[in-house]
């Protein structure tokens, strides 16, 4: 977790980045887990495994580790409490599976850490606790379009039962993915000042170069959170790689946090046929990812779709300390 020495709080992410220049987030965890032959047609979605086969959570974050990610997200993303009691759960066990999302993540960072050799030109990963938006416990794809209807006060007393027990599970940070809209993110603004012990990065979904998924522009969101002191980055996630260039020039215009990108694989989800279409080749993507880091972004990624390939690919284009970076 967090540490303070005096009123100056600890970064988790600045050694990586005077160490290698970028901290590298991992990729897919849902649809890594669909490849793998997993069937999540759930309204818990990569949480439904939690319940059912955590071994293979704990998997893929492994493998993510070992293909370079400096950062594994827990599968806490679509797992809230008053979802997992709809699926039978009492509060108490719900808040156990919560925990266990952060343990399968750090059990697998702590294994990848022992091995001697894994510990040559790396620093030792960090654990994000992921704090999915409202709409990924509606599981009817409204993180994508914030239109929830709920008022600020509503959503942060929605969040706040989750949000303390992730923040104080012992992952070195929350990860705030996807969040679609104005009033998630003063929801989480005010959730991360009662906690100011707590880092966190904030991440949007986008309809543009410049709006979050309701239409506020980017920007608007990026100042809000660049006045609360333990947000260590923001930016965006699960969005088309193409609106990156324009996402990061719009953070930036607004905050001095780092800039956080792991857009999606570039492929289309086509609802009518239930299939992604389009190709993703990891070398492409790893090459565009160099670019993202050239314009500003500090953490880089994947979401849906990316696959250990994809984040191997973004390891290889990093340089170590010292060492001069190359195409």
């Amino acid at each position: 977790m967090i540490t303070r020495k005096g009123d100056w709080m600890i970064d988790p992410i600045k050694q990586f980045i005077e160490y290698q220049g970028v901290f590298i987030v991992d990729g897919g965890l849902a649809t890594e887990l669909e490849w793998r032959g997993y069937d999540l047609a759930d309204e818990l979605w990569s949480a439904r495994l939690l319940l059912e086969n955590p071994a293979a959570i704990r998997q893929v974050h492994s493998d993510y580790l070992w293909q370079g990610a400096d950062c594994v997200i827990s599968a806490s993303y679509q797992a809230t409490i008053p979802g997992l009691m709809r699926r039978g759960l009492s509060p108490a066990a719900a808040a156990d599976l919560l925990r266990l999302s952060v343990r399968l993540a750090q059990a697998a960072r702590d294994e990848f850490w022992a091995v001697e050799a894994n510990r040559g030109g790396r620093l030792r990963p960090l654990v994000a606790a992921s704090v999915g938006p409202y709409g990924a416990y509606l599981a009817d794809g409204s993180e994508y379009r914030g239109d929830y209807g709920l008022s600020v006060a509503e959503l942060v007393a929605w969040h706040r039962p989750r949000w303390r027990i992730l923040a104080e599970s012992g992952a070195d940070l929350l990860a705030c993915e996807t969040i679609p809209s104005w009033e998630e993110t003063q929801a989480l603004a005010t959730l991360l000042r009662e906690t100011p012990q707590v880092p966190a990065w904030v991440s949007f979904s986008a309809r543009d170069g410049t709006h979050i998924s309701d239409g506020t522009p980017i920007a608007q969101c990026a100042a809000l959170l660049d006045a609360i002191p333990n947000v260590v980055a923001v930016g965006v996630n699960c969005t088309p790689p193409y609106l990156m260039p324009d996402l990061i020039t719009a953070v930036q215009s607004a905050t001095g946090k780092y800039i956080i990108v792991y857009p999606n694989s570039g492929e289309r989800y086509d609802a009518v046929h239930k299939c992604w279409r389009g190709d993703t080749d990891p070398s492409e993507y790893g090459t565009i990812s160099r670019e993202w880091r050239k314009m500003g972004a500090a953490l880089i990624g994947g979401c849906c779709r990316t696959r250990p390939a994809h984040i191997r690919q973004i390891r290889d284009r990093t340089p170590r300390m010292g060492a001069a970076e190359t195409d």
